[in-house]
């Protein structure tokens, strides 16, 4: 099962790594960063390892480990 880790301070939550998601398993968190803004959250169950979310997102604020 791939790993993600998405890198929460630098996120701001604009969701394009959300609507990129075939499985939809990105969701914007309820906890604020230190800019002051919703980040990402990812639940790893079901994961394909596509890559699409990190290849999509503008800040590379997401890492994929196999």
């Amino acid at each position: 099962m791939p790993r993600i880790v998405i890198e929460q301070d630098k996120c701001k939550g604009c969701l394009l790594c959300a609507s990129f998601c075939p499985k939809g398993l990105i969701k914007k968190a309820d906890k604020l960063n230190k800019l002051g803004l919703n980040p990402v959250e990812f639940d790893a169950k079901g994961c394909l390892g596509c890559m699409q979310c990190a290849v999509i997102c503008p800040d590379c604020c997401i890492r994929i480990y196999k």
